[in-house]
């Protein structure tokens, strides 16, 4: 099978990490480096904010299901109560890819290859707050994150023994799985799969998985926020993601665990997120901040420096720049084109310059949140997820939306 090909096909729906937030600065690495580390996240020093230590599962490594660096692979849990007692979501969290040997040595030396390095005890906010002001619809659920620690969004399954590397993404998910069926998750009435970038993909990957566990008379649905990455073509005409991608499958073995409708047709214009049979929701920045910074015009695509100011912050895009942009909405409203077609998924395609938007409270639910057609986040899914209205929300193209939440980087 061409690679190349097999990756036109993955990549349409691909997700990897994020930078977020206004005036965060930029980790110390290099453009390589900043590529495959996830450098996103949630700060520990949110007020109010409940904090749920680390869980991990015992027995995995007996299945294979380990780390990069071997270690325990973990999640955090926040039991529900009440009418949320016996409903359950499952946050996959992001985390970027790792798409070489060196790459993965250095990230098993971080949270993001090993429980050893993962934080005890973490913030739930968001889609994870256990505060009805704050999560209306899933604030009493059982609620876990299941931590991110294989470089391949949970679908890895191969090794470099040379480099002592365990690329056991796909173990760890369904050692996960298995985890919380066996204290209570069998039981459920609802269901839900989301994850954030990288967690993104994998909530797609393995959304039919997911529903697989549970009984028909079950709930079960899906929600990927940034999840939706285009291979579309870098400002210097080349292939960046795609090139990056390559080297994930190739090293991690993730071949054999994409779904046949990946493998058996390599028709570029195919798309993974068609294939789902399960209900999915797509949540995504029409202006994925992580697209245009590492894949659309990285350092490498732009030698001169051209894109420099534009891609750290969006006020300073000239109009030749902007209109490349609009180029790349335009490319991702084609792809989602025959998704939404379908009565059962779900849309939210806001045009900020953002990349996950499910975990930080300010753009799911709060007083100044994104809205679409008068709606937040928060109750788009809601509503989709519960089916108390469709939810097909595509926004205008850039500057039109005075809601956003844009990401700026200096």
């Amino acid at each position: 099978m061409n690679m190349k090909k097999l990756l036109l096909v993955v990549v349409a729906i691909l997700v990897v990490f994020g930078k977020w937030a206004d005036g965060f600065v930029e980790y110390g690495l290099n453009e390589t480096e900043m590529s495959l580390i996830e450098s996103y996240g949630v700060s520990n020093a949110i007020p109010n904010a409940l904090m749920v230590g680390l869980t991990l599962i015992y027995g995995a490594n007996a299945k294979g299901a380990v780390c990069l660096d071997g270690t325990l692979p973990g999640y955090h849990w926040h039991r529900g109560h009440g009418s949320g007692a016996n409903n359950w979501l499952i946050q996959l969290e992001g985390g970027g890819w790792c798409n070489s040997v060196r790459n993965c040595v250095y990230r098993k030396t971080t949270r993001r290859g090993s429980s050893a390095y993962m934080e005890k005890q973490i913030p739930f906010t968001g889609i994870l707050s256990d505060k009805a002001e704050e999560n209306p619809d899933f604030f009493n659920w059982n609620r876990i994150k299941l931590r991110y620690c294989d470089g391949a969004s949970f679908t890895g399954d191969s090794e470099h023994k040379a480099a002592n590397l365990q690329f056991r993404g796909e173990r760890i998910f369904w050692a996960g799985m298995e985890d919380l069926m066996s204290k209570g998750m069998r039981y459920a009435h609802q269901a839900l799969l989301s994850g954030c970038s990288a967690g993104g993909l994998a909530a797609i990957l393995h959304c039919d998985d997911f529903r697989s566990l549970f009984p028909r008379t079950t709930k079960v649905k899906c929600l990927s926020d940034a999840g939706l990455f285009l291979d579309a073509p870098d400002v210097s005409g080349g292939r960046t993601l795609r090139n990056m991608y390559t080297g994930v499958v190739g090293l991690q073995g993730v071949k054999k665990n994409l779904p046949r409708i990946c493998t058996n047709h390599l028709d570029p214009t195919s798309n993974l997120i068609n294939s789902v049979r399960t209900p999915l929701f797509i949540l995504n920045a029409a202006y994925d901040s992580w697209q245009i910074q590492s894949s659309l015009a990285p350092p490498s695509a732009d030698p001169h420096g051209y894109w420099h100011d534009c891609r750290l912050n969006h006020a300073k895009c000239n109009p030749s720049q902007l209109l490349f942009l609009q180029g790349f909405r335009n490319q991702m409203l084609n792809v989602i084109r025959q998704f939404a077609t379908s009565h059962q998924n779900g849309l939210f395609i806001n045009s900020c310059f953002a990349h996950c938007q499910t975990e930080r409270q300010d753009t799911w639910f709060a007083d100044n949140s994104p809205v679409l057609h008068n709606k937040p986040i928060a109750l788009a899914v809601g509503d989709w997820y519960f089916d108390r209205a469709a939810v097909k929300a595509i926004d205008c193209p850039y500057p039109c939306d005075n809601t956003c939440h844009h990401l700026v980087f200096r």
